[in-house]
């Protein structure tokens, strides 16, 4: 989550870029360090806002608005796909910005500047993972199996409807236990299948977790 954006004065737009730890400053009214923050969209991943910096947006800025990393990976394969432009996630933040404010942009002129020449081509699978689960295409979860013969099977056959495919299944076998975890991933056709799922989940008996608020985690395992 990494923008900061003052939109839209009558006559001007203007567009400040940094990161979530200048949000939290920002809100704070005092300038710190973070060294806790995703460095997924590295060029406004800031640390350690400059004192001087800080002080001037402090003073300027009147807005901060936090864009979704999976809607930064979003418009950047859209971009790439229909306007043939190699962005990189930084650059794609300020196009990521204007879906917040659609209603009030509606029919004015807005200039976005982007940027690509930090892209790095074997990022765009990863790019591509964090865009689906942003759209609710795929989903993770650490489902409890019984460790029993044909518990595998009575899930796909019980838990996924038509249309819904697993992606990745991890099998963690764990001696002299009754359950053992199974990381899953799973695509769906449309986002609200996700709540079918997790409901036939519950009524087969699996305990689970759903994984995919927790990028540091995910990232071990996708």
């Amino acid at each position: 989550k990494v923008d900061k954006v003052r939109l839209f004065g009558k006559d001007m737009v203007t567009v400040h870029l940094t990161g979530r730890t200048f949000d939290d400053c920002y809100h704070a009214a005092q300038a710190f360090c973070d060294e806790r923050g995703s460095t997924f969209v590295d060029g406004a991943a800031v640390k350690c806002p400059g004192e001087l910096t800080f002080e001037i947006c402090q003073a300027l800025l009147d807005e901060v608005h936090l864009v979704p990393e999976g809607q930064v990976c979003e418009d950047l394969l859209k971009m790439y796909n229909e306007e043939g432009m190699v962005l990189e996630p930084a650059g794609t933040l300020a196009i990521s910005a204007l879906h917040a404010y659609a209603d009030q942009i509606k029919g004015k002129t807005v200039v976005c500047i982007v940027s690509g020449s930090n892209n790095d081509i074997t990022r765009m699978e990863d790019i591509k993972e964090r865009a689906q689960r942003h759209q609710g295409l795929k989903h993770y979860f650490m489902v409890r199996f019984n460790q029993a013969p044909g518990a595998l099977r009575r899930f796909v056959n019980n838990v996924l409807a038509e249309g819904e495919d697993i992606i990745q299944f991890q099998y963690i076998k764990k001696n002299n236990k009754e359950k053992g975890p199974v990381f899953i991933g799973v695509e769906v056709k449309n986002p609200h299948d996700v709540e079918g799922i997790k409901a036939r989940m519950a009524e087969e008996g699996f305990g689970f977790d759903y994984l995919n608020g927790q990028q540091d985690f995910l990232s071990l395992l996708v």
